[in-house]
């Protein structure tokens, strides 16, 4: 396998992940996108909102090559968790469009670094990185959260797929007699135990 292949195969998966994860936003209004779905606070815009400034920071300040436009400092205190959720002052373009503006900003970072290239990550306990471990790193990290992103949709509306175009919504009998069964099996097994 050639370092060429390797590095466009990765690329082309984070871009994936990136489009799925803003694809969840599609259709839904302002409060959705923003209210807390999970006892921390998860939401949708505040997933993108957390992606943009740490794919800022990794493929940025880690190559030195920073993101240029401002962002939070990633080891201080105040902020601490500020970027997971959006305030009532952040326009959700501002955020979805500071997301595409990161997007270029790595992908410029990617195409101008071989795979060797070396980084520096100082909040990692080994802080010396290459390229490819800061590609393998944030498309696992985008692929989490648009799993993450995946079930918060599907908590909202019942929509489930990988984007608004080939949502997959099941009638309510079927899924009641879907979820049925798969709580009779819980019990079984939970007796059985």
């Amino acid at each position: 396998m050639t370092d060429d292949y390797a590095k466009a195969r990765l690329h082309k998966n984070l871009r994936a992940a990136r489009e799925a994860v803003l694809g969840k936003l599609d259709g839904l209004g302002e409060y959705d996108i923003r209210r807390p779905l999970t006892w921390t606070g998860t939401n949708l815009l505040g997933l993108v909102k957390h992606l943009s400034l740490w794919e800022a920071r990794y493929f940025g300040d880690v190559f030195g090559r920073p993101f240029p436009e401002p962002l939070p400092r990633w080891d201080d205190p105040e902020q601490d968790g500020a970027e997971m959720w959006a305030t009532e002052r952040e326009t959700r373009e501002q955020i979805t469009d500071r997301y595409r503006r990161v997007w270029a900003h790595t992908d410029a970072t990617i195409a101008a670094l071989a795979l060797d290239a070396p980084g520096r990550v100082p909040w990692w306990s080994s802080p010396e990185v290459k390229l490819v471990d800061i590609m393998v790193h944030l498309l696992g990290e985008t692929a989490r959260h648009a799993g993450h992103a995946d079930i918060l949709r599907e908590q909202l509306d019942h929509t489930t797929g990988t984007t608004a175009a080939f949502a997959v919504q099941k009638d309510a009998a079927a899924m009641g007699a879907h979820r049925a069964r798969i709580e009779t099996a819980a019990k079984a097994a939970a007796g059985g135990a």
